[in-house]
């Protein structure tokens, strides 16, 4: 899961950082990006892609890699910002205030698929490298994932509180048969997105870039 981060390193690219989103494919609720710079001698075991690890397994990851990251930030884009400008765009808009938001300058930035272009960091600007199943490839975009995995299912289980009767704290916003059965009962949310046909059939165009 090193082979990457360690290249940059024998290339004199010590600190590296890795960016992954959650949520682009929800019906509800924020898309939630992470950037997290590891160094070279940072190993976690059981780090791996978000979407292979148990809930549990994610919450103790997250709070080592908290510890343990040179640094690591979050971002996000809501869910009106979705409707304004697209999920891919809110996605992209999430990942750069992520990166944007790091306490240390990375040399490089791995991005899990998606084109990034370069974001100012601490006064200078860091290029980015999209990598199609990054989470899978980079350990740092793996541990990226984590943080922004576990970051979103924290503020669903949070909205699950304030909207009561949609499901928020089992589902996270994803299209379960739960959920599309609150919607037809219930209506949207603020939370929902509005362009996404799922929401308002007839009415909503999807846009997951």
């Amino acid at each position: 899961m090193r082979g990457l981060e360690d290249q940059f390193a024998a290339a004199g690219y010590e600190l590296v950082a890795g960016i992954d989103e959650a949520g682009r494919g929800c019906l509800a609720g924020p898309v939630v990006a992470a950037a997290v710079v590891v160094g070279p001698d940072c190993l976690i075991p059981g780090v791996d892609d978000s979407k292979r690890l148990s809930g549990k397994q994610r919450e103790r990851l997250a709070r080592t890699i908290k510890r343990k990251a040179v640094a690591w930030a979050t971002g996000v884009g809501d869910a009106a910002l979705i409707d304004r400008v697209n999920v891919l765009e809110a996605t992209r808009r999430a990942m750069r205030l992520a990166l944007g938001s790091l306490t240390v300058r990375p040399a490089v930035a791995l991005v899990d698929a998606v084109p990034l272009d370069e974001v100012e960091v601490r006064g200078a600007a860091v290029p980015t490298l999209p990598l199609v199943r990054a989470d899978s490839l980079s350990f740092a975009v793996a541990c990226a994932s984590i943080i922004a995995k576990t970051h979103r299912d924290r503020m669903m289980t949070a909205y699950d509180r304030q909207y009561p009767g949609f499901g928020f704290a089992s589902h996270k916003g994803y299209a379960s048969e739960r959920h599309r059965a609150a919607l037809r009962e219930l209506g949207p949310t603020p939370l929902h997105r509005l362009t996404f046909r799922s929401v308002l059939p007839g009415r909503g165009e999807e846009t997951r870039g």
